[in-house]
């Protein structure tokens, strides 16, 4: 199988539209920081204990989890520090549906309700980040360029 078509299908994986409901031994996180070596330090629902899971094979290349993502992870025996595995990154369709199912944790939403109250500035999504490497231009600074060149001309 060709790398692009690997590429393909897990993503197909990833952003399955189906959005199936977590089984019973998984368990929704929230990322709280990078590791390294493909390792993202977590912090559960239930307890305030953060721990480490791991990023599979196949996602490793294709698929990229930042700080405040949540993800649904999947319990490993065989590891003292790294206690779970990733399944699948959550979207913002994924947390409507669990939380119209009932099964969304409310340690996370208290979150999620103060982060929506605050939108960007542009009144978008909570969700989409402003390129904080690009200088942001104001409404002061167009209006203050169209008045000198009135008063030049």
């Amino acid at each position: 199988m060709s790398r692009v078509t690997r590429n393909k299908h897990v993503m197909k994986e990833m952003m399955d539209d189906d959005l199936e409901l977590p089984t019973a031994n998984q368990q929704i996180v929230r990322v709280t920081s990078s590791r390294g070596n493909n390792l993202l330090e977590v912090e559960g629902s239930d307890d305030a204990e953060k721990f480490l899971v791991s990023m599979p094979t196949k996602f490793r290349r294709n698929v990229w989890v930042k700080r405040g993502d949540f993800v649904l992870v999947e319990p490993i025996e065989e590891g003292d520090k790294v206690k779970a595995e990733i399944c699948r990154v959550l979207t913002p369709e994924h947390v409507k549906e669990y939380e119209k199912a009932g099964i969304w944790p409310k340690k996370f939403t208290k979150k999620r309700e103060h982060s929506e109250e605050q939108p960007n500035e542009e009144g978008g999504d909570c969700f989409m980040v402003r390129n904080l490497n690009r200088p942001q231009e104001t409404e002061s600074d167009s209006e203050d360029e169209t008045d000198s060149s009135s008063e030049e001309g």
